[in-house]
């Protein structure tokens, strides 16, 4: 891959149907923390038929590509992504509900939409995801959640588009659930869900929600900008709590810092870059290795950074 190949898989995705493709999109308008240099090409898929003309154009030129839903959960290198990001538009926004709670969603809808929907339509399941940035596909591929609820107890079925423009369906018992990882193959891309919710009541619904949202207010660095989790949670205990045990809670490379409300947060105080981001990581997993013996795996993905 190269210039080349990148300029003529622009030149002939622009005048894609239903595709809307920029060169050199800056990340850091496109990602939580706001960090990030430019991506060689930008791409709205708005359709299944764009996304598989975006795929073929970009797999014939050598270009690699990546999915994004709403930035959160990514690091995007100082120095950009030499590739393709994708981006699901209008048909993939669609929320469709049926009958005994089963709720079919486009990956690219947000999860703060779609836990407005199902409370509207007095359904319950999803309110552990009320607070949780990033769209439904995001959700999906990293089985998103808490300690307590994950995504993957309320899905019937997933339908993922291959490299080669193919559709599958899979169900969820197809489908090894882990914590904040999937099987679902990394080179497809999840284009949505099925739900199977319960109903409830708004009331009750309402009530899980706002203390759900109280407790993230008091606990989290809400409304700061970051990339949500860096790393992992152990097995035993949080990697927060191990973090700050050894001290870090408000330290700081640069212009980001530990959040002192949440220690497994670094967030953006102005300014900040990634390799900023990337010296506090190395310094939290380091300390915790050194003090604990645990090796803190990230949960944030990293991209533009080479093998």
């Amino acid at each position: 891959m190269g210039d080349v190949g990148i300029y003529n898989a622009y030149m002939t995705l622009s005048g894609a149907y239903d595709a809307d493709v920029t060169r050199d999109e800056r990340m850091a308008r496109r990602t939580t923390c706001r960090i990030g240099g430019p991506a060689a090409l930008f791409c709205h898929a708005h359709s299944l038929q764009a996304l598989r003309k975006v795929l073929a154009v970009l797999a014939h030129e050598h270009v690699e590509w990546v999915i994004l839903g709403k930035g959160s959960n990514i690091l995007v290198s100082d120095g950009g992504y030499d590739g393709c990001v994708i981006e699901l538009g209008r048909e993939f926004s669609r929320i469709s509900f049926g009958d005994d709670g089963i709720v079919t969603v486009g990956a690219a809808v947000p999860l703060s939409r779609l836990v407005r929907e199902t409370l509207s339509h007095e359904l319950a399941g999803l309110e552990f995801c009320i607070g949780i940035p990033g769209t439904l596909g995001g959700a999906v591929s990293m089985n998103a959640g808490t300690r307590r609820d994950w995504i993957s107890r309320c899905i019937e079925s997933v339908v993922t588009c291959d490299l080669h423009g193919m559709l599958h369906r899979l169900s969820a018992d197809e489908v090894a659930w882990g914590y904040r990882t999937t099987s679902i193959d990394p080179a497809s891309v999840i284009l949505e869900a099925t739900l199977r919710l319960r109903g409830g009541t708004k009331r009750d619904i309402s009530a899980r929600m706002n203390a759900l949202i109280a407790h993230r207010q008091r606990t989290q660095p809400v409304g700061r900008p970051s990339c949500g989790s860096v790393f992992r949670n152990p097995a035993e205990g949080s990697a927060a709590s191990l973090v700050e045990g050894c001290g870090l809670s408000g330290a700081r490379e640069g212009a980001a810092q530990v959040s002192e409300r949440h220690a497994n947060f670094i967030i953006n105080t102005g300014g900040a870059t990634a390799d900023d981001v990337i010296r506090l990581m190395t310094r939290m997993h380091d300390a915790v290795m050194d003090t604990y013996g645990t090796d803190l795996t990230p949960e944030v993905k990293f991209l533009g950074f080479g093998a």
